[in-house]
This record gives structure tokens, sequence and C-alpha cells, in this order.
């Protein structure tokens, strides 16, 4: 089915076209000196010391719970069994690592406007168990890290961010996914720049960086300095140090065709961001005050992944005759990510707990889905959907 309004577009002209043909040319399809530029570039854009690129964003969030396993600080390493808290509402892969690293996952109920943590109920789940809060920035939309770090305050807690679809979202002027001690971010076709498949992992910590660095390619040695925070020392032989292993990893690298496109999008973020910015204000201007549906309540500046229409609790429309409405008017529609995802048959593996009631994360799960948000002005979505 063809839709006037879909989820996503792509975001690329001449210069990404042309930055694939030189690797196609250059016949160097694996990692590479494009995806170490891009990194480069990246955090510098994110005001970041360190940046890994990794094949998707799903990888991207492993990686970043499996460095705190291996990491040897004891202020941020995890152990199996400690507590994390997450979101009740978000995507699989903010789970998963958790689980496969032994991890007690601890959910927690969402704020029906915002659609991050309601921060009354992550504070009162805070215990002296708490080992780390995952911060999951929603559909564009930061949280409010000014109230998460008084949550934390001075106790033993890591912070992680899933910035996956907040790319460009911004708190008091920094960039989400630079507030915990790691963020990862997604550059799939959908999200706000596209390198085909793509994640990222940014940090300031040197030893996390070159754990990464390790865990990205096999857990071996090869991409790490000769003095570095993993195995102490290389050796200058480096046929000695071709297939050493030092950590259990994986092969999450990117290729050097999404690199060379990543660092043409990145040139354009800034213009990618401020457009879909000024469709949020459309959007915000066009649907405040509509007496069936909630709009995603703005924290610092969102960079509007997509737009949410949540069905007021004492409205009588259906999500089910609400998303015919929108098909026929030309929308492709989704639920809020994976919902409530406390509720999924796959939570029976977990090591769990849910803190409280879940009531607002089911209200998303039942009344709640989002429509695409574009690079390029779309006003007349708004005056549809002010109709609706």
């Amino acid at each position: 089915m063809s839709f006037k309004y879909p989820l996503a577009t792509a975001t690329w002209g001449e210069a990404e076209q042309a930055a694939m043909q030189r690797v196609i040319a250059s016949g160097m399809y694996t990692m590479g000196e494009n995806v170490k530029t891009f990194e480069h570039d990246f955090a510098n854009h994110v005001g970041s010391q360190h940046c890994v690129m990794v094949n998707s964003g799903s990888s991207a969030i492993l990686l970043m719970v499996a460095a705190l396993c291996y990491t040897k600080n004891p202020k941020l390493k995890l152990n199996r069994g400690d507590e994390v808290i997450v979101p009740a509402v978000s995507w699989s892969t903010t789970y998963y690592p958790l689980y496969q690293y032994g991890l007690k996952i601890k959910f927690v109920d969402i704020d029906l406007e915002t659609l991050n943590y309601d921060l009354n109920q992550l504070e009162t789940a805070v215990t002296d168990k708490t080992r780390a809060i995952m911060a999951v920035n929603l559909l564009g939309n930061p949280n409010d890290f000014n109230r998460i770090n008084e949550i934390i305050a001075d106790r033993d807690i890591v912070l992680l961010e899933d910035n996956c679809e907040s790319m460009g979202a911004t708190f008091q002027g920094k960039q989400a996914g630079t507030f915990g001690v790691m963020g990862g971010y997604s550059s799939f076709f959908s999200h706000h720049i596209s390198t085909m498949e793509g994640g990222l992992i940014v940090t300031d910590d040197e030893e996390l960086y070159q754990i990464l660095l390790s865990l990205r390619a096999h857990g071996w040695t090869r991409n790490l300095p000769k003095h570095n925070l993993v195995c102490s020392e290389k050796s200058d032989d480096p046929f000695e140090e071709s297939f050493r292993f030092v950590l259990p990893g994986y092969n999450v690298r990117p290729l050097e065709i999404e690199g060379a496109l990543g660092i043409e999008q990145v040139k354009r973020l800034p213009m990618l961001i401020d457009e879909r910015r000024k469709n949020g204000k459309l959007l915000q201007a066009a649907m405040a005050n509509h007496p069936d549906l909630i709009i995603q309540k703005e924290i610092g500046e969102s960079s509007w992944f997509g737009f949410s229409l949540v069905i007021r609790p004492n409205s009588k429309l259906t999500r089910k005759a609400l998303v015919a409405k929108l098909n026929e008017l030309g929308f492709e529609c989704r639920p809020i990510v994976a919902g409530n995802f406390a509720k999924n048959e796959v939570v029976k593996y977990f090591n769990s707990e849910v803190h409280g009631t879940l009531k607002n994360a089911e209200h998303i799960d039942q009344n709640g889905l989002f429509v695409g948000n574009h690079h390029y002005p779309i006003p007349e979505a708004f005056h549809v959907l002010a109709n609706i």
C-alpha cells in the first residue's frame, strides 16, 4: 500500500550517491578509513571524546552493556544479578542485552505525555540494589536529566542512554546520548540519518572506548593501541597480534560504504533536525487542544523522530477506528515502539520485576500509535490530523 504520509523517506542526495560509488571503485568494503572518519566527525558533532560505529543501534546497546561487564573500574562494573532499571516502553533490544548478561531488569512506568520515564515512579523504584538506569529517549524526546541525576544523587548508579530514536535532541543545550557514561544511536534507514544499517556509541571514558573497540571485532587486540587499558601492552610484531583474543566479543563491524554515507549524512544532520523541528512546531500548534488525542510533551528540544497520537483516557475513540481513519487519509501508522514490553511473551526468560503498576505503559500499548515526521515541510498533514 502506498501512503501519502509514509513513516520514513530517504535523506540521501547526490553526495551520498557519489560516496557509495567511491567506495565501490576503491574495492575496499570492510571497515576502514571511511568508518574512522565518520566516527571522528560524529564525536565532534555531539561533543564526545570517542565514537565507535557498529552495524546497528541494537548492537550499540549490546556493546554498551557488555563493556560495563568487562570494565576494571569498580564504579562502573556490572555483575550478574545486578539490578538495572528500564522504562516499560521501548524497543526489544533495550532489554535483551541486559538479559543476555545476566542482569536483573526492573520495569518502571512511563509518563503518558512525555512517553519517557514517569520520574516519580523512577524515584521510588531506585533502591540500594540498583546499579544502573537505562534512560531511553523516546521518539526524539530527551529525558529530564536534571531530575534523573537528582534521583541518582551520590549513589553508585551507572547512567546509560538508549538514544537510538533521538539523534539530534538536546536538553539544556547538551546532546542527548551524552548524559550517560555511554550513549547508543541508530542510523537505520528510518532514523534521523541513514547509513542503510548502522549504529554508534559515544563515550568520554577511555577504558570503555578501548573495550568497545575490542568487543566490536571478535574481542581481539588488533584495533587497540600498543599501550592500552584492556590487555596492557601489545607486541610490536603485528603477526603475533593478528589473532590474539582477550575478550569474548562479537563481529558487529560496519561496512566502509556505511561509513562513507555517514560522513555525508552528518554534514546534513543540523538541517535535517531543524526541518523536523519546524514540523514539530506545526504539530504542537495544530494539536495542542485536541479533544480526543494527546501529543507528546516536549522535554528540552526534541528531534521529533515521529509524531505520537495517544487516545485520551476519557475518549470514546478506539485505536482500531483511529488507525483505519488515518490509513484512509494516507497516513502510515505504527504502535508506539513495542508498547508495554513487560507483557511480551519473551519476558518469561528474563530475571525481571515490575515496579508498582504500568498503567500508562498499558494505556499506550492499547491506545497509542505514531505517524511519520520528515526532513521537509508537511503542513497539510497537520491540518488533516487536527480535523480527525
